[in-house]
């Protein structure tokens, strides 16, 4: 049996024992509420295989509105689970579970107003009416400002297996104390008639399902791939994987062999944070402006790929487990997908000389994992390629949060996609956080953008460019803003090492997928997310600086938190433990192509070599073998291969725990 790394997931005896010396204590009232455990891993990283972990808490007492920090170990062969501290916190700022989310809506759905305003709109029977507990932050009514606060979306469905995304119950906003589970106001702003048209995305509601030829991904001679507890390895590469409360999937110590010499690349990397923020002045949109991983939490969120069918070929799966709300443990059986992927050319020539051709087919190893929050779904793959690049792509899929519209109304912010359905106008902003250690710990940040040559004695004809590079010094400086017109991106570079050509060795960031935010300066909705101003931040390494929105997000003060407050003290980056926070965006206008379910929209961000190598490193990639490029079935011989582009999408999928197939 494999020994327990530092950097493992929490396992169920870790997260069971730390929480029964905490139920253990008075002081958390006969019903406490419980959010998230993780691993301390600053205080880990180093520590013997097999000894106790530190790790952080969060518990509430209800009756006394309190929360308390608390640290802990966990037992190990150096000691047994103990409890060390208890720091109080804000009782309205830990985030929401999802069992304190079903209290929430089982409440709300008894309570006499509800039941008043729903019978106003034809609706009778509540078993059929959903209410999801949203996040208040920035919206909270003034004279209930002390409370710890929920507001409520109402949906309702004609059966038990509707889609209740498809008919919102417009006007009808609950505002709920979490801890009294009391319907504390009830703003109705008039009936809107319900939506007329169903919303069930099953095979066969809309007609036939059309005919599709099989596709067969095989790798008759198993994966490429090792595991052995969390530790991956995949031709060059080799990491570890992680999983948080707060995060979700997390990559440790992502390092390349080059030459038989370990060289690492990235000391971690996590989506850090994700802002849901909608456009939209509609009275049951406005206060949608959503932190689901401050305010939720990606690890409980993460859905189980038990359920449908995900990943294709040879795959290991990783379980999940999660502390829920009420101190217990969640188990996420197939939390986590590893397999490889056909990837299409990796390169190629032809020399028309001589006729000959070389080609090379790329494939990528992906580790990936699929949060459900409410009616979206957000898919999250990390791919190691052949070629020394890793890239991490977001897909968004799911259903469209949408809002009720009168008859003969025309949106302002949104867009139409069912009659008196609305869909808004909105953005999805995921923050990542990458700590990098490209050859060392020892890192420095450049960023470099294209100029015209206008010196003509260089540039005599007009089209000479130079490529300028900016040392990003300190922090007050390291807020960036991509500009394709500029051709910008970013250097991580080694300050200790450097390359044939006397350069540092480095690594490059490209952002493709970045946008601003459309609110009015001074707006809750800006002022509560600032990071979402820059496209890139950096901060030297400090181990209480976790989250970019801050520690506790939910029903923050609208203050500096997070990022904006570190850039303040300045330190020095140029030789730094650096951390870098990509912020990925997309505006998403919907379209009436999005319903009832959406098409999968995809963004990301890509790492590449950049001097990090001495050539190509997929030089020693070998050559397809001919079984491998079947010949068309009408235009001969062709070098197409095993081809699949959505590789996590369809096909056979496989329901043990961690089995191949």
């Amino acid at each position: 049996m494999t020994t327990r790394h530092w950097s493992d997931p929490l396992t169920p005896a870790e997260i069971d024992e730390v929480s029964a010396l905490v139920k253990a204590d008075s002081r958390i009232g006969a019903s406490p509420r419980f959010w998230g455990i993780a691993v301390e891993e600053n205080l880990a990283r180093g520590l013997a295989d097999g000894q106790g972990r530190p790790v952080r808490l969060v518990v509430m007492n209800p009756g006394e509105h309190a929360a308390w920090e608390i640290t802990a170990w966990t037992s190990g062969t150096d000691r047994e689970a103990s409890i060390g501290g208890w720091s109080p916190v804000d009782a309205k700022r830990p985030g929401v579970s999802s069992e304190e989310a079903r209290m929430v809506a089982q409440a709300a759905r008894a309570h006499p107003l509800v039941v008043e305003a729903l019978a106003k709109r034809g609706i009778t029977d509540t078993s059929l009416v959903w209410v999801d507990p949203e996040s208040i932050t920035g919206f909270e009514p003034e004279d209930l400002a002390d409370r710890r606060l929920s507001w409520g979306t109402v949906w309702h469905r004609e059966s038990l297996d509707d889609n209740g995304y498809a008919r919102p119950v417009a006007g009808l906003v609950p505002i709920i104390d979490l801890e009294t589970l009391e319907v504390v106001r009830l703003e109705d702003h008039g009936v809107i008639p319900m939506a007329s048209e169903g919303g069930n995305y099953r095979s066969g509601t809309w007609g036939p399902d059309r005919t599709v030829a099989p596709l067969e991904i095989t790798q008759p001679e198993g994966p490429g791939f090792s595991v052995d507890g969390h530790l991956v390895t995949w031709q060059n590469w080799q990491f570890r994987v992680g999983f948080t409360h707060r995060e979700g999937l997390v990559l440790h110590d992502v390092s390349y062999t080059d030459a038989g010499q370990v060289r690492p690349v990235l000391r971690r990397a996590a989506v850090n944070e994700m802002y849901v923020p909608y456009l939209d002045a509609d009275p049951t949109a406005y206060r949608k402006n959503f932190f689901d991983w401050g305010e939720y939490g990606a690890g409980p969120l993460t859905a189980s790929l038990e359920l449908g069918c995900d990943c294709l070929g040879e795959i290991h799966y990783f379980d999940a487990f999660a502390l829920d709300g009420l101190g217990e443990v969640k188990t996420i059986a197939n939390g986590i997908c590893l397999h490889e992927e056909d990837d299409s050319i990796l390169w190629k020539h032809v020399n028309t000389r001589i006729d000959e051709a070389e080609v090379r087919r790329s494939r990528r190893l992906v580790i990936s994992f699929f949060a459900t929050v409410a009616n979206y779904d957000y898919g999250f793959y990390w791919s190691l390629y052949q070629d020394g690049s890793i890239e991490l792509e977001v897909k968004l899929t799911g259903i469209l949060s949408v809002s009720g519209i009168d008859d003969g109304q025309t949106p302002l912010s949104g867009r139409m996609v069912s009659p008196n359905v609305q869909a808004p106008t909105h953005q999805h902003y995921f923050a990542v956080r990458l700590d990098t250690e490209v050859d060392g710990p020892s890192n420095r940040l450049v960023e470099v953008h294209a100029e015209v040559e206008e010196d003509e004695a260089l540039n005599p004809y007009g089209n000479a460019v130079k490529m300028v590079p900016t040392v990003i010094a300190s922090e007050t400086e390291a807020g960036r803003v991509n500009d394709a017109s500029r051709a910008v991106h970013w250097r991580v570079e080694s300050t200790d090492r450097t390359n044939r050509f006397d350069e540092p060795t480095a690594y490059r960031l490209l952002l493709p997928n970045t946008t601003r935010l459309f609110a009015k300066p001074g707006s809750i909705v800006e002022r509560k997310a600032p990071f979402v101003a820059k496209h890139l931040w950096a901060t030297a390494y400090d181990p209480q600086e976790r989250f970019i929105a801050g520690e506790y997000p939910n029903q923050a003060p609208l203050e500096a938190e997070g990022i904006t407050a570190w850039q303040q003290a300045d330190r020095p980056l140029d030789g730094a433990s650096l951390v870098l926070w990509p912020v990925l965006g997309v505006h998403h206008y919907p379209r009436p192509e999005e319903w009832p379910i959406m098409p999968v929209a995809r963004i990301g961000l890509r790492l590449e070599p950049d001097g990090f190598f001495t050539r190509n490193p997929s030089l020693d990639v070998p050559e397809s073998t001919a079984a491998s490029c079947h010949p068309g079935a009408a235009h001969g011989e062709h070098d197409h291969g095993s081809h699949d582009h959505g590789g996590h999408d369809h096909g056979s999928h496989d329901h043990g725990a961690h089995a191949h197939h």
